[in-house]
């Protein structure tokens, strides 16, 4: 089972704020199952409805095990997009919703399942 900081979680919906109306994106570091920080790539975009990695910009760092977004709709159901990004990059990802409260956010695998994420 996956857990994350609740500090980290803080970050990450504090960010997603900041970037209303657009979208906030990063990598997720973890340890031992525990995410404790986020990795923003360089060149990011963050659009209105998209969030652009280019992943050929993230550094070799084995501690990145996924990714976070925002949805600025508050719906954190993964889009078409979603899905093709998560079964390529990572074993968790996290979307979070507006209006960005910890409660606010769904966890998915590589297969776009939904999946519990502890926040500790």
């Amino acid at each position: 089972m996956w857990s994350i900081r609740r500090r980290t979680l803080r970050m990450i919906l504090e960010a997603s704020k900041d970037t209303y109306p657009k979208e906030f994106g990063a990598l997720l570091k973890a340890e031992n199952g525990v995410i404790y920080e986020i990795a923003i790539l360089p060149g990011t975009v963050n659009g209105d409805r998209h969030t652009i990695f280019y992943m050929y910009n993230k550094p070799i760092d084995f501690s990145i095990v996924g990714s976070v977004h925002s949805h600025p709709s508050g719906v954190t159901l993964p889009s078409d997009e979603d899905k093709h990004m998560f079964s390529n990059s990572g074993d968790i990802h996290i979307i979070v919703g507006y209006p960005y409260e910890i409660d606010h956010f769904t966890a998915y695998n590589r297969k776009s399942e939904p999946i519990p994420l502890r926040v500790i």
